[in-house]
């Protein structure tokens, strides 16, 4: 198991952490990604309010080699975020970002916000992925609405991207899926 650490993270950030797997040529090669993150919510909210929930991903460096590949580049990275239990979605906008090389977008695909960056993103090169701020509608009183990130396996990934690499002479695109592990809540709301 290899980490990429795409950022050190101050000690008091939390860090999303995630298990990724990438189907090569060369079969298939397991990873870990770290990366600082500061999601805000209020710490309560009434029932049938509207409220928002911002996820911040912080500035990250692609590293430009993954178990002795070469990274080249990284495309079409898709980012996703459950709309918590005991809320009903009302929208989703994206703020900031840099590096990125394209303009990033978000939608909401069934019960999921998904943030999409078609990049490309060069190896070894900085970048920081635009602020999620989902607006959300409480649900009833006496629950708590918890934030976090998509993903319970490979085969139900909360982060997927296509990395381009090298390896002697041969260069190929790898598609890579990550889930969060372990996946603990990035905010907390009570419904008072």
């Amino acid at each position: 198991m290899v980490t990429l650490t795409l950022l050190t993270p101050a000690p008091a950030q939390p860090v999303a952490s995630y298990a990724c797997r990438a189907n090569t040529k060369f079969g298939q090669h397991t990873l870990s990604l770290r990366q600082a993150v500061n999601a805000t919510a209020p710490a309560t909210v009434r029932p049938n309010i509207r409220f928002t929930v911002a996820v911040d991903l912080q500035p990250g460096t692609l590293p430009t080699e993954v178990k002795g590949f070469k990274l080249q580049e990284v495309r079409d990275l898709a980012l996703r975020m459950p709309v918590p239990a005991n809320t009903s979605y009302v929208s989703a906008k994206l703020s900031g970002g840099s590096g990125l090389n394209s303009t990033p977008s978000v939608q909401l695909e069934g019960s999921t916000a998904v943030v999409k960056v078609a990049g490309p993103i060069s190896g070894g090169a900085s970048y920081q992925l635009p602020t999620l701020s989902v607006r959300l509608k409480s649900g009833r009183r006496g629950t708590t609405i918890q934030t976090k990130l998509k993903g319970t396996s490979y085969d139900d990934p909360g982060l997927t991207l296509q990395a381009k690499i090298k390896w002697k002479f041969l260069t190929t695109t790898a598609p890579v899926a990550c889930y969060p592990d372990p996946n603990p809540a990035l905010t907390s709301t009570k419904v008072q």
